[in-house]
């Protein structure tokens, strides 16, 4: 039984793949390389711009290019206006049933508030949302577990009297750094090379809807 349930965002309560990935291979081109496909970079989607870099630069950060690719991409990608993401099939069920039961939700993310807030605006959860924690609400971001520990006091509950889903290990390691349950969303953005029974997630969910079964 949960109280709250709290989301990741990338990959976990919306699929922003296309224009993430989309932006990124607009900035390929500008650069001369080729797009490069979207099976291919989809699993870097939920590491933010440091994993899209990586993956279409093969750059990290520390790298002499690296500051100035991350400040176009993200120049580019506000004017990109989110212009594919949606919500994951199944979830408007899901949150329409928390709804239904009186149950709170939450977004806690690493993308940071100027990307986020417009984002759930455009997709007409600003609202819905009982507390939305951004990558730069706080000075330490997942894994450590700052930002769900926010999200607590604005709920104002417990760690333990919520539930947090995501699809990434930084994910299931902030919830259990404070004692929260963790669901990893494997629909999310998960990698062929993940190893993700060693994230040690307290269950899994194949759809959005898989929740429920944790809520009887």
């Amino acid at each position: 039984m949960a109280d709250a349930i709290l989301f990741d965002l990338d990959g976990t309560l919306v699929d922003t793949a296309p224009d993430l990935i989309g932006v990124l291979n607009q900035q390929r081109l500008l650069h001369g390389l080729p797009e490069l496909p979207f099976e291919l970079v989809r699993p870097y989607a939920s590491h933010g711009t440091a994993g899209l870099l990586q993956a279409g630069f093969a750059i990290a950060p520390g790298h002499a290019a690296f500051d100035d690719l991350r400040t176009e991409y993200l120049e580019l990608f506000q004017t990109h206006d989110n212009q594919h993401s949606q919500l994951f099939p199944g979830m408007m069920e899901l949150l329409e049933e928390l709804e239904q039961r009186g149950l709170p939700w939450g977004v806690v993310t690493n993308k940071p508030g100027y990307l986020t807030l417009p984002l759930l605006d455009k997709l007409g959860l600003d609202t819905r949302a009982a507390c939305v924690v951004s990558g730069d609400s706080c000075a330490r971001a997942k894994p450590w577990p700052d930002p769900l520990l926010v999200a607590c006091h604005q709920l104002d509950l417990a760690p333990q009297d919520c539930i947090y889903i995501g699809d990434a290990e930084r994910d299931i390691q902030a919830a259990h750094a404070c004692g929260m349950p963790a669901l990893l969303a494997e629909y999310g953005y998960i990698g062929p090379t993940d190893d993700i029974d060693s994230w040690e997630a307290d269950g899994s969910l194949l759809t959005p809807t898989d929740l429920l079964e944790f809520l009887e």
